[in-house]
């Protein structure tokens, strides 16, 4: 018979020896997450990097991660560290905080970032738009004919202005307007 400390120990290292197990595929999966991420993020024109450190803030504990803990975690440099949470943080998806007693910068995932991202892309939306209007009206005085294509690169891109307010609006009624940990 085992006594009541015996047991509690026996207990705990059955736990540890269990999450041992399950921690190498846990780290597989995740690990292959962020590399998927971060040839999206290639895929996009930016930087894998970035997409790597992107997706590794999404998972990682604790949440708010130094630049040296993001060098271990990722295998990568410190000048790529600096350089690509800096692109992030300007994509407003990661921001920059202080954390008790660490004289050190740490970043996390910026709460709404994703919505903030998501606006900035209307905003440019309408742009594309403006400028296709502003080159179509010259084009369609001199010569009408030669407009096909900038009318039909002016109206997908009013169409998406349009509908992507209305998506985000959705979205934000879906989620109760409280931005989310994105």
């Amino acid at each position: 018979m085992v006594d009541g400390i015996d047991y509690v120990q026996y207990i705990l290292n059955n736990l540890k020896d269990q999450d041992l197990m399950a921690r190498p595929d846990l780290d597989r999966v995740l690990s292959h997450y962020v590399e998927q991420c971060g040839l999206l993020f290639d895929r996009w024109g930016f930087p894998r990097t970035a997409g790597r450190i992107w997706a590794w803030l999404h998972v990682c504990d604790p949440p708010e991660q130094t630049a040296g803990q993001l060098v271990d975690a990722l295998h990568v440099s410190k000048g790529s560290v600096s350089t690509n949470t800096r692109l992030l943080e300007g994509m407003g998806l990661v921001e920059r905080v202080g954390i008790p007693d660490s004289r050190q910068s740490h970043y996390r995932i910026r709460p709404g970032g994703l919505e903030s991202m998501m606006r900035q892309r209307i905003v440019g939306t309408a742009e594309i738009r403006q400028l296709a209007e502003g080159a179509l009206a010259a084009l369609e005085a001199a010569e009408p004919e030669r407009g096909q294509r900038l009318r039909a690169k002016r109206d997908f891109y009013a169409f998406w202005e349009r509908e992507l307010g209305k998506v985000l609006v959705r979205w934000q009624e879906e989620r109760g307007a409280a931005p989310a940990d994105d």
